[in-house]
């Protein structure tokens, strides 16, 4: 469960913290039970743990009594009950430890009555648990905690009618590549795989192929895999599809090794298909494998949610399938709405309402098939559609039979996923996930610790990559590393997160209209694009998280009615809203560990911020901030600071956007790892040198004096993997010999201004630039060939832009030009004389976009464009005013 998993990551955070153990020492002659407070956290933690497992073992998606619901709900008000103690603990240990040593004589009454207070409630919530024990084995049968195996079967026969032959649609070009697969020159074994969300239709595309192909093979067998399986029961199943026997016999008498020698002699020298439906993890298939080594030629055909498992197959063997487009959905609906008129047509006067309801299913096929059932029932009534439609959410998400399916990939999620995924519920509808936001916002909440030799970012990370892994995040965009830099969630999964987020009492995600009307209790709020209303004043005392994107007041009333009330608010996430001033209680809320500001229309940030002692993520990107605060220095645990601003929102000229002014103690912040971006001063170098966790760096205004000891500084970070680095002006020429990167991470490289002469035979590019994979370069004269010199040094780059470059009048890409480029952007605005553009044959194999922008002098398409097979992107804008396309 959720809730218990962040109670226990609580409960483990709190007892290591100093400030815990030296409240217990100053004070356990006075506090009864406090030195022993300790062993009963952990015990609680552990009788958490165990409760969590029973939990497991529950058929949570089906309760068979209500009895198991009302355990559950017992068991999730204990770990919300334990999370408020650690954080009461937590913060009154740290309020006595800062009065301590700013040696104030402290009031040991009032921290004797708290801390005799929090020790009273352990005892009580040791109590609770005890009675919830007791209550589970009184009431709690054991068939209780068994899952209920019809419930799968029910929703595999259910989903197997929803797609029925005749509502496929869009499948011919997927149908068309799996029956070429099946019938390629490879002998033996091919493993082909088929990916992607639940609901898309997998297991019906493959059933549609498999019943045309399957007489064209010696022997044949389909069997549904599923999340529960046995090596054993797969090899039994598949012996008997293929002799014959019927499903009553056992084979009970035959271990694997047997099993497996007569499915070998029964396929030998036989052309064999077999489809293995519905897997979630490799070992499905690998246990089996080598009964099929025997077969002429076998094709094993996999269906699964898990991009992991679709990696069995070779690179050129995998479809993953995607939504269904526009024109495809709507015949879909139409199919199933009007299947008893002719041609199952929509009638002229609810063709813009079917196009909405169908826009709203995302081109997912289950949800049309499930929605176009619902309206094919009721007459063909504008304003009855017009309700219905309006129900259109709730309907979703409560249709049995989609939620049903989705749920399957949710439970399938280990609980440290299921706190991820939730979480991404709490955003709007479509939106934008970017990869560093999302981490540090995981990282502030608990959801990813430190692992071994991780960091808590690290392991967020890999989170990130197992929920598209697992298709419950959709990637929009790649990074240079081809990581995911954005990402979305399917609206139909964010209404199933929803429904669990405030089931579990996770969180909640309203409108300002229901506003009003949550509980007091609400651990994690919501409420986007809400408008303030002075009159109000709202209190959420055990509130952990605010997200209030768009927000289109610019007052701060109801912001500090909500922050003066939750103490232990953690995460305050304000993006793109109309706040002009943070309220100065925020300094008040010691267990805040992210603030998120980013395009905000804030001037100036609380000199009470130094207060904030967890805080790990400050983000103030585009706002109206020119100065940090004074004290910023003493927070020292800020992990990320991101303070740039534009300083033209046009972002033409070269000072566009500014960095901020190094704040004073800026070597006190040893735990910073992001820094962007800081203007250079005289001591910026010695200040940076003891930033040893710097892995990220965003530095501008540099000058010429200030290059030597500034990029000796920044080459011997050991971590460093994104490093900008920006001229005080166009006109200045910047030296790069001192620049000798010792870390082996460095792969991002934006470089801003000019370049002293033989720049591109200093070490930065002579030695490290087979290690960089994103190179940005604007502002700048590299002379003839540049591109040629370029990709000779710069083989491995993936992404290159280049932006106001001067110096040539012919570009050229030779034959062996940048072979992982695949993002190309040319964004080359003010050079007149350019007006030339040769692609060799050989150049970019593997380029996906090409963007060519403000060339005014080009006059003709790029000589050699059409070698570029891969090419899947292309931008030809504001160029020569008479440009020609042939």
């Amino acid at each position: 469960m959720e809730a218990v998993i962040l109670a226990v990551s609580k409960i483990g955070s709190v007892l290591v913290e100093e400030a815990t153990k030296a409240a217990i020492a100053k004070l356990s002659e006075k506090v009864a039970n406090l030195k022993e407070l300790p062993t009963k956290v952990d015990e609680i933690k552990k009788e958490l743990e165990t409760m969590n497992n029973v939990i497991k073992k529950m058929s949570t998606t089906h309760p068979t009594d209500e009895v198991v619901k009302g355990w559950i709900v017992e068991v999730r008000g204990l770990a919300h009950h334990v999370q408020d103690v650690m954080d009461k603990y937590s913060y009154h240990a740290l309020m006595l430890e800062e009065e301590s040593s700013m040696k104030k004589v402290f009031t040991k009454k009032k921290y004797v009555t708290v801390f005799s207070e929090i020790a009273e409630e352990i005892i009580q919530i040791e109590k609770k648990i005890e009675n919830a024990g007791k209550r589970k084995e009184r009431w709690l049968q054991q068939p209780d905690l068994i899952p209920n195996p019809l419930t799968y079967i029910e929703r595999k026969q259910f989903q197997d009618c929803l797609l029925a032959q005749d509502y496929l649609v869009g499948i011919e070009g997927n149908r068309k590549l799996l029956t070429e697969w099946l019938y390629s020159s490879e002998q033996g074994n091919t493993v082909i795989t088929v990916s992607g969300m639940g609901g898309l239709g997998k297991t019906a595309l493959v059933n549609n192929v498999y019943e045309r192909e399957k007489n064209n093979f010696d022997a044949f067998s389909w069997i549904v895999v599923s999340q529960t399986y046995n090596g054993v029961d797969l090899l039994r199943k598949l012996l008997r599809k293929i002799i014959g026997y019927p499903e009553q016999t056992t084979l009970s008498d035959l271990d694997p090794r047997d099993l497996k020698n007569i499915i070998k002699e029964r396929l030998k020298d036989r052309k064999f298909l077999v489809v293995l439906d519905d897997v979630w993890n490799r070992e499905a298939y690998t246990l089996i494998e080598d009964a099929f080594l025997s077969c002429q030629t076998s094709r094993i055909i996999i269906t699964t949610r898990q991009d992991d498992v679709a990696t069995l197959a070779y690179p050129t063997h995998r479809l993953k399938l995607k939504p269904l487009e526009h024109n495809d959905a709507f015949d879909l609906f139409c199919k199933k709405t009007f299947y008893n008129s002719m041609h199952s047509k929509c009638p002229q006067d609810l063709e813009k309402l079917a196009h909405n309801i169908v826009d709203r299913c995302e081109g997912l096929p289950l949800a049309i098939v499930s929605i176009g059932g619902l309206f094919s029932s009721v007459k063909l009534e504008s304003y009855i559609w017009n309700e219905m439609y309006k129900q259109l959410g709730d309907e979703l998400v409560n249709n049995d039979h989609i939620r049903a399916i989705l749920n399957l990939s949710y439970r399938d999620l280990p609980g440290h996923l299921r706190n991820c995924f939730l979480y991404c519920s709490l955003f709007p509808e479509d939106h934008l996930f970017s990869r560093d936001t999302l981490i540090w916002l995981w990282v502030a909440e608990g959801f990813a610790v430190r692992k071994q030799h991780s960091t808590p970012e690290e392991v967020a990370d890999r989170y990130l990559r197992e929920l598209i892994q697992r298709n419950m995040l959709d990637v929009v965009e790649n990074d240079e590393l081809g990581r995911a830099s954005s990402c979305k969630m399917h609206d139909l999964v964010r209404d199933l997160a929803l429904s669990i987020a405030k089931e579990e009492k996770f969180g909640f995600s309203n409108d300002y209209g229901t506003m009003i009307e949550m509980e007091r209790d609400v651990r994690r709020l919501s409420s986007c694009g809400w408008e303030n209303n002075d009159a109000l004043k709202l209190k959420f005392p055990r509130l952990r998280t605010l997200v209030s994107l768009r927000a289109m007041s610019p007052s701060t009333y109801m912001l500090s009615s909500i922050l003066s009330e939750s103490n232990y608010l953690t995460v305050l996430e304000l993006q793109d809203s109309e706040i002009t001033e943070v309220p100065e209680s925020i300094g008040n809320l010691f267990n805040l560990r992210y603030i998120g500001l980013r395009r905000t229309k804030v001037k100036t940030l609380p000199q009470s911020v130094e207060k904030l002692s967890n805080l790990h993520t400050l983000d103030i990107k585009s706002t109206k901030i020119e100065k940090l605060p004074k004290g910023i220095a003493k927070v020292k645990k800020l992990r990320h600071l991101i303070a740039d601003r534009y300083a033209d929102e046009t972002q033409s000229g070269f000072q566009y956007f500014v960095g901020m002014q190094a704040p004073k103690n800026l070597s006190n912040m040893e735990e910073l790892q992001t820094l962007e971006t800081v203007q250079a001063s005289k001591d910026l170098a010695e200040q940076l040198s003891k930033l040893l966790k710097l892995r990220s760096v965003w530095i501008d205004n540099i000058s010429y004096t200030d290059c030597a000891r500034l990029f000796a500084t920044l080459s011997n970070m050991q971590l460093l993997s994104s490093l900008l680095i920006s001229a005080t002006n166009e006109n200045e020429a910047l030296c790069f010999e001192e620049l000798r990167p010792k870390s082996k991470e460095l792969h991002k490289l934006i470089i801003r201004g000019q370049w002293a002469k033989q720049t591109l035979d200093y070490p930065i590019f002579r030695y490290h630039g087979t290690q960089l994979n994103y190179l940005a370069l604007s502002w700048c004269y590299l002379g003839e060939d540049m591109l040629g010199i370029l990709s000779s040094r710069l083989e491995n780059l993936t992404c290159l832009r280049l932006n106001n470059i001067h110096g040539t009048k012919t570009l050229v890409l030779d034959a062996k030009a940048f072979p992982r480029l695949k993002m190309l952007t040319m964004v080359l605005k003010h050079m007149p004389d350019v007006n030339q553009l040769v692609v060799a044959g050989g150049a970019l194999p593997v380029i996906e976009g090409l963007y060519i922008v403000s060339l005014p002098e080009l006059e003709r398409v790029p000589q050699g464009i059409e070698t570029l097979r891969s090419l899947k992107k292309l931008w030809l804008l504001n160029l020569h005013k008479y440009f020609k396309s042939h």
